[in-house]
């Protein structure tokens, strides 16, 4: 089981004590000593205060939060939960993954989502309709971008005419972990993808959130037997790697950390076709995330393995 633990980079509230150069820092080796394999951030350049004002929140940059997570550690991968590439040119995008990807020796994991929330696609200058369009295309994109080759590809208000991006990336391939619920995503997942990032979500959110929710493991079974029957369709035969949450631990919960009922829910998960999860820890202050997490890999980590 894959553990990938969120750094509280939305807790703008908080500071430095959580948004600090230091904090950022301290967390991620704190990530490393208890045994997770990467820490996560979430991405929102510009939210909307609507959104905000309804429970939403800021966050830092991915990219500049994970270089200091990375200069701090050394096996830790750096995974970003994820980062909307039609936010932005995907060869701007392509060569900010590939320099964390090289000055961390070969650590990221891209997770990406096609992005929710109108407004601040409208700031961005972003085409909130086709989202899902630019998605597929910057992946498309980016991938021919870190080949290191002359790459010719005409996109969505720009095209390359034989331009190269130097330097590769050091992964022979980056992975990219797709998120979203519903089935064209199960499908770009299939098509583009190394992985899949459902979200747990109730239903009654799902126009909010712009995805179908996944409330129950009953229903992440459905989508994984869905992804099992297009892969079959057309003809992908390379493993997927799967990475949800722990029942209680979202960005947002708050709870107390129950080690017996995560333990119990990962093996049902891993049952189901888990690969992975994302870890959120309910901590106020960055002694309770030291602590929570030091925590968590003694009580859960060290039984999951």
């Amino acid at each position: 089981m894959f553990f990938s633990l969120g750094l509280p980079t939305h807790r703008v509230d908080a500071g430095a004590d959580l948004i600090g150069a230091d904090a950022v820092m301290e967390m991620a080796r704190a990530a490393e000593a208890a045994g997770f394999d990467a820490v996560f951030v979430t991405d929102h350049p510009f939210p909307g205060d609507a959104w905000l004002a309804r429970g939403g929140h800021h966050t830092l940059d991915p990219m500049v939060t994970l270089s200091f997570a990375a200069a701090a550690t050394r096996r830790l991968r750096l995974h970003t939960n994820l980062f909307v590439p039609a936010y932005r040119n995907p060869f701007v995008s392509a060569k900010m993954i590939s320099t964390l990807d090289a000055l961390s020796g070969g650590r990221v994991i891209l997770g990406v989502g096609a992005g929710y929330l109108e407004p601040e696609f409208e700031a961005l200058g972003a085409d909130f309709a086709e989202r899902n369009d630019r998605l597929d295309e910057a992946l498309r994109a980016m991938r021919a971008a870190w080949s290191g080759e002359p790459v010719r590809f005409e996109g969505s208000g720009y095209a390359a005419a034989g331009n190269t991006m130097l330097p590769r990336p050091v992964q022979e391939r980056i992975p990219v972990w797709i998120g979203g619920n519903s089935r064209r995503a199960i499908r770009r997942v299939v098509d583009l993808g190394d992985g899949w990032l459902p979200m747990p979500a109730p239903a009654k959110a799902s126009k909010t959130l712009r995805t179908p929710g996944i409330e129950n493991l009953a229903d992440l079974r459905d989508r994984l037997d869905y992804l099992r029957e297009y892969a079959a369709s057309v003809g992908r035969a390379d493993p997927v790697d799967v990475t949800f949450m722990p029942r209680g631990l979202s960005m947002f919960s708050g709870g107390a950390l129950d080690a017996d009922a995560i333990v119990e829910d990962l093996a049902e998960q891993a049952d189901a076709g888990v690969t992975g999860v994302t870890v959120a820890l309910p901590a106020g202050t960055r002694g309770e995330f030291l602590e929570q997490a030091a925590a968590f890999g003694e009580l859960v980590i060290s039984r999951a393995e």
